[in-house]
């Protein structure tokens, strides 16, 4: 039978009891899946799913792209990369690896969150492990389809798109897990979290079109989007100046630690930005601005999520229904 634990690792009753021999055999399994170890797991997966962002962007920028130019397959008769294709092939190789690293972390995650008994709380973390488990083939599928169509770049940007949405829900994930508490809020100032996260992801899929629309494409002979740099550069930026405007709202309306870790995150976003544009796009500041735009969704969601409503029970987390069950 299942022991159910507090995320906070309080034992039962009935994990003071003997354990049976089967449960001593496996008991590294238990141990390494408790519920109390799901704050851990979920921080774990959120900086994996930022780490392939960063990887992804090191196959895009050192025109890797296509160092295994096939899918599933790294080539037509292996699945490793081959040594014809070089330092190409040995980085999308990699990066197609550490897809197996997030696996196995969101496996993790996801056993450690059936074991919390969270009757009660909406999102159930259970149902954000799934989501975030099942998201893992999908992204590996859409990154296939990235492969085959020889790095079409609206492929590319929904594959950046994915990961994007991915980091934001492993946020949650870990705000429900750690049981952070939610300023109570009136409706007015709720509007303004969600538009401004709303901005925040404006601002992300324009950078896409940005990166579309730029010379790292990926690989030397793959396809552009056509757009004029300097103008989706623009519209770009005009998005970033009313996300932080938006943020700035926040900071002297709610008065949130939220809103100010969000605009020091965009601040310095914005100013590597800048850097990287008149610089000419130097490997290093865009791989770093690709981080950065992790980051952004990182204290976006954590902002979109540190508010609750005003005049009703916020939503119970995990620990608070430990305390209080039902």
């Amino acid at each position: 039978m299942t022991n159910y634990t507090s995320v906070a690792g309080h034992p039962s009753a009935e994990q003071t009891a003997p354990s049976p021999p089967h449960q001593r055999r496996f008991g590294w399994w238990h141990r390494v899946t408790a519920a109390a170890m799901l704050r851990r797991w979920a921080v774990a997966a959120l900086v994996a799913n930022l780490a392939i962002v960063v990887t992804g962007a090191l196959v895009r920028l050192t025109a890797s792209g296509l160092g295994c130019p096939t899918w599933p397959r790294c080539v037509p008769d292996s699945y490793v990369a081959q040594p014809e294709y070089g330092i190409h092939g040995v980085i999308e190789f990699g990066n197609r690896l550490l897809t197996f690293v997030l696996a196995a972390v969101m496996v993790l995650t996801y056993v450690c969150a059936r074991r919390v008994a969270d009757r009660g709380a909406r999102p159930r973390v259970r149902t954000l492990a799934l989501i975030l488990l099942l998201g893992i083939p999908a992204q590996a599928l859409i990154g296939g389809i990235t492969v085959l169509t020889q790095l079409n770049p609206f492929v590319v940007a929904l594959h950046l798109l994915a990961s994007m949405a991915l980091i934001a829900l492993n946020t949650v994930l870990v705000h429900r897990a750690w049981g952070i508490p939610r300023q109570p809020v009136t409706t007015g100032r709720r509007a303004l979290v969600r538009v401004t996260f709303l901005l925040l992801a404006v601002v992300v899929w324009l950078g896409t079109v940005v990166t579309g629309s730029g010379p790292h494409a990926g690989d030397h002979g793959a396809a552009r989007t056509g757009y004029d740099p300097v103008l989706v550069s623009h519209v770009h930026a005009a998005a970033v100046y009313a996300a932080v405007a938006a943020t700035v709202a926040g900071v002297i309306w709610l008065r949130s630690r939220a809103a100010m870790l969000l605009l020091v995150i965009e601040l310095l976003q914005g100013a590597i930005g800048v850097l990287q544009y008149r610089m000419g796009l130097p490997i290093g500041l865009v791989m770093l601005h690709l981080l950065g735009a992790g980051l952004v969704m990182v204290a976006g969601a954590s902002y979109l999520v540190s508010v609750g409503p005003a005049r009703s029970n916020p939503q119970p987390t995990v620990a608070e229904l430990q305390h209080h069950p039902s």
